[in-house]
């Protein structure tokens, strides 16, 4: 079994106004339910399209779906599949909005990222007829906040966020965020958070009880006061290789999401603390502009076959929203991996990241601030 590290979510700093400008350009900020902004003009699609005569290209995150894909694809639909990488979001989305043709069918994306498109006008709704894997969903895949019945966006992993300590290394199991801002005296200059603008700014926004999505000014004042308190404590911040600090014994609390937490290790462990925590989900998406939008389908309805999207969740140890597809992930697996526990009831229980259009700013200027301060 082989656990990619890739990084998905770095700070958005560069294309925060690229974001701002693609959801003004469809009148303003995205709501909490995104409406399907390109459903309108939508496409008549041939059920019975040869697919044989249509090709697919994606972008996706390195390591994210089989190095056999374009082959199992091609045996399975007799479609060619070209596979591209993009390393974060920021890169995907800086293509997807600059205006010139990409020539991709189907992008993977984080949600709040999917509905920033969707606001934009540049995705296809969901052909539902199109994709009958779709039922293989879990019925809670269908309550994402960015995307309330999957209008615009196919989900493929999700989870959530929280503290991967060392048992033995701790003499109190953490249960609050305030255990890592404010961490214990054996803890001190041996814990780690993100740098990811959200998710740095996670932690605080959770302790002091308001949502991942606020807006006020007046609470991300307080956040950030909470976040320059917890710096004095920090080991480093860190979005990629706190599991091998752990692992060392550098560092004995860390914020991690829930796939990328050790915990199936000696003396690792994982837990969402009593404050609550997020939903994360990672989507497949069709683009406008695909010129094989009957393929992209087909290739998205192959990847919910539970055999198929089965494989992420045996191999980069995230939860899928396939109920077929977790039904069949190896039970010791699972027995040993937290993230991959977690009930879609549970997983709800986390409150969704959605998009923020000029808001985001807000988040960038958090970051960066607390960055600087010294």
């Amino acid at each position: 079994m082989s656990r990619s590290r890739y990084s998905r979510r770095l700070p958005a700093a560069a294309l925060v106004a690229g974001l701002a400008l693609a959801v003004s350009a469809c009148g303003g900020e995205a709501a909490d339910t995104a409406a399907p902004a390109a459903s309108a003009s939508s496409a008549q699609l041939d059920p019975n399209a040869d697919l044989s005569k249509q090709s697919v290209t994606i972008s996706v995150w390195d390591g994210y779906t089989p190095k056999e894909l374009p082959q199992q694809v091609k045996e399975k639909l007799k479609t060619e599949l070209k596979v591209t990488l993009h390393d974060t979001n920021e890169t995907i989305m800086g293509k997807l909005t600059s205006g010139a043709d990409t020539g991709l069918d189907v992008a993977f994306v984080s949600g709040q990222y999917a509905q920033a498109l969707n606001e934009a006008g540049l995705l296809e709704p969901i052909h539902p007829e199109l994709v009958p894997n779709l039922a293989n969903l879990f019925p809670e895949a269908k309550e994402l906040a960015y995307d309330k019945g999957n209008v615009f966006s196919v989900p493929y992993t999700w989870g959530t966020t929280g503290i991967c300590y060392r048992t033995d290394l701790l003499k109190t199991p953490p249960t609050s965020w305030n255990d890592l801002l404010d961490p214990p005296a054996e803890a001190k200059k041996k814990v780690t958070m993100m740098t990811t603008e959200r998710w740095l700014a996670l932690p605080a926004i959770k302790a002091l009880g308001y949502s991942v999505n606020t807006r006020s000014d007046e609470e991300l004042a307080k956040v950030k006061e909470k976040l320059l308190a917890a710096k004095a404590n920090l080991l480093a911040y860190d979005d990629t290789t706190f599991g091998e600090r752990l692992k060392k014994g550098e560092a004995v609390m860390v914020e991690a999401w829930d796939g990328w937490c050790p915990a199936g290790e000696k003396n690792i462990d994982f837990v969402v603390p009593k404050e609550g925590s997020d939903l994360w989900v990672d989507t497949m998406v069709v683009l406008k502009s695909s010129k094989n939008k009957e393929a992209a389908h087909a290739f998205i309805n192959y990847i919910l076959d539970p055999q198929v999207h089965g494989w992420a969740a045996s191999n980069i140890l995230y939860s899928v929203p396939n109920k077929a597809a977790m039904d069949i992930v190896d039970a010791d697996l699972k027995a040993k991996t937290p993230s991959l526990q977690m009930t879609p009831a549970q997983l709800l229980q986390g409150e969704s990241i959605i998009d923020l259009g000029e808001d985001s700013q807000k988040f960038t200027r958090l970051a960066t601030e607390v960055a600087a301060q010294q």
